[in-house]
């Protein structure tokens, strides 16, 4: 017996020690038991005095099974003793695991050599987060947690789908070689560096990209912009097919935009410039600069007949519009080509983005050309820069198979392990890749006939820099992360944030996670966010985040009965994310 409780307030309890506490080994974070009659509430021993202790109340033993909280609490009569290993493994866990219903994550820093296993179906079925300062062991964490995984022989999740986002391109080291240790498992990773040698460079297929999608790689900062977007998906689909029956469409679509610059009421040569303007960039067979205009005693071409008298007067602007307004069928339907899968580069999509500024009237109103042109512009730049290779797809994919080869090794057989190595990219254009590639695979779970029957984990290293409090549910109603932690779940989508910053994060993602692993934090900020955002936080676990050493963590959520300190082992191969070695470097 420890002592005799002296105090209850709340959910602490203190006890007058009844024994000799140097003789003791340290028992701060160790359990007790208040025990009386058949009740066995557990407590957690924060904090020890020569005389006192204080001992906070963690949930209650029934039986053989432990529940957490504290909805009772002891009596005063109660002994109090040191809790016992068989009730222990009632709150931490058996040592031994005997199925694939559990995995080992490290050793408890409180009970030495205590394995602490956890329930697979807990973790892994919830969006989890691992936080902590630069330093402090995030990626060794997930290094080893993903290792631990797949280390055994009898249970390996050979059907798992864990697609990594790494920030730094330090994961392959640590997962390339688990193929050695399992033949079983592979590993792939897909890359934005060219120069990568056993990687597959990254490539997005523009016809699986959405209105969305799309924005996201143009930094659309106005909804006035997403229909122009929409527009420019359209036409692309349009005047890349080589469906004959589309020829009527495209002379339409030109059609339309002319008269509406015939018609708008701007001067001559204003007129002139953009009508050719327009049939240099978009022309048919019939309708071009050289379509011939037939009148009674001459024939002209278009070209010719926008010429501008020395008035300034487009003399034959009545049998111009009367030849283009030829073109024009009443009642055609585009929306079939809305959703067709055409094969078309970034080139051709700049050029149906030109002509649905056109045809959106960006040359008639300078208020659309301001927020509209943006997009050409940007457009434009991607289009002609280095990051254009990775939407260079020659070869017509649907999504379903798009998905199949992201998770297909180079020797054709399942990856279970696909990391996608964005270092290479800047952090705009790698939120944009994140974001796209997370709703493909969303809505595939979402489409999916069997519900949550293929799950993915997507797993965001550096996730402050993508999950974001930003404009996404304002400009296009919706974030993908804060939908994915919403929904996800119930799909089969689950989502994994590691991050040195976690006030930076989305509220909504953060507070959706169920399971959490935090190293050691020391920003107040961060600190106050945790303790605000996370449930179960207590202001002695805050307390224990300052001082954990690197490596440890304090792990709590749905998959702990109560908040866990572990040290996770060191991963064999290490991830690379040393620091630099100035000594060396410098000596």
């Amino acid at each position: 017996m420890l002592g005799k409780i002296i105090s209850i307030d709340g959910n602490n309890v203190i006890v007058e020690l009844q024994i000799d506490i140097g003789s003791q080994a340290n028992l701060v974070n160790i359990h007790v038991v208040f025990e009386d009659d058949k009740t066995k509430i557990v407590g957690e021993i924060h904090s020890i005095s020569k005389t006192e202790m204080k001992v906070a109340i963690v949930g209650e033993i029934i039986g053989d099974r432990f529940n957490g909280g504290y909805d009772k609490k002891p009596s005063f009569k109660s002994t109090v003793r040191i809790i016992r290993m068989d009730e222990l493994s009632l709150i931490l866990g058996e040592q031994q695991i005997k199925d694939n219903s559990q995995v080992y994550f490290g050793l408890s820093t409180v009970y030495p050599n205590y394995r602490i296993n956890v329930d697979v179906n807990k973790f892994f079925s919830e969006h989890f987060a691992v936080l902590g300062n630069t330093g402090a062991g995030k990626s060794f964490t997930v290094s080893r947690l993903i290792q631990n995984l797949f280390a055994g022989s009898s249970y390996v999740p050979v059907n798992s789908n864990i697609f990594l986002f790494d920030a730094y391109g330090e994961y392959t080291n640590a997962f390339s070689t688990l193929q050695q240790k399992n033949p079983m498992i592979r590993y792939k990773t897909i890359t934005t560096d060219q120069e990568e040698g056993n990687a597959e460079l990254l490539k997005l297929p523009l016809w699986l990209l959405d209105t969305d999608d799309i924005a996201q790689l143009l930094g659309v900062d106005n909804p006035n912009q997403l229909p122009i977007i929409t527009k420019a998906l359209t036409l692309v689909r349009v005047l890349n097919s080589n469906n004959p029956d589309i020829q009527k469409h495209k002379n339409d679509i030109i059609a339309r935009a002319i008269l509406d610059i015939l018609l708008s009421g701007s001067d001559s040569g204003k007129i002139r410039d953009q009508v050719t303007a327009i049939l240099t960039n978009f022309h048919t067979e019939q309708l071009n600069l050289e379509t011939k205009i037939i009148e009674p005693g001459y024939v002209r071409t278009l070209k010719q007949c926008l010429y501008t008298d020395k008035t300034g007067k487009m003399q034959e602007m009545e049998a111009v519009v009367d030849l283009v307004s030829k073109f024009v069928v009443d009642g055609l339907d585009m929306s079939k080509y809305e959703n067709q899968s055409t094969v078309f580069s970034l080139q051709d999509l700049e050029s149906a983005m030109d002509f649905a500024l056109i045809s959106e009237g960006v040359l008639k109103s300078n208020r659309v050309f301001d927020y509209a042109n943006i997009l050409g512009v940007r457009l434009h730049s991607l289009a002609s820069g280095d990051a254009s290779k990775y939407f260079d797809c020659k070869e017509l994919v649907s999504r379903e198979m798009f998905i199949r080869k992201l998770i297909t090794a180079s020797d054709g057989k399942k990856a279970q392990i696909i990391n996608f190595n964005i270092s290479q990219v800047d952090d705009r254009l790698a939120k944009a890749i994140t974001k796209i590639i997370s709703r493909i695979l969303f809505s595939f779970a979402l489409d999916a006939k069997e519900r949550a029957k293929i799950p993915f984990h997507i797993i965001i290293e550096e996730a402050h820099r993508y999950v974001q409090n930003d404009k996404d549910s304002e400009i296009l109603g919706y974030n993908i992360f804060d939908r994915i932690t919403k929904e996800g779940r119930k799909y089969g989508v689950i989502l994994g944030l590691i991050t040195q910053r976690p006030s930076e994060l989305s509220e909504t993602s953060i507070s959706q996670c169920s399971n959490f692993l935090i190293l050691r934090t020391l920003h107040p900020k961060d600190l106050s966010f945790i303790k605000n955002m996370v449930p179960s936080v207590s202001a002695e676990i805050i307390e224990q985040l300052k001082s954990l050493q690197s490596g440890n963590c304090i792990a709590f959520g749905s998959a702990f009965k109560v908040p866990v300190s572990i040290r996770f082992d060191k991963p064999n191969p290490e991830p690379l994310s040393n620091n630099a070695n100035i000594r060396v470097t410098w000596y």
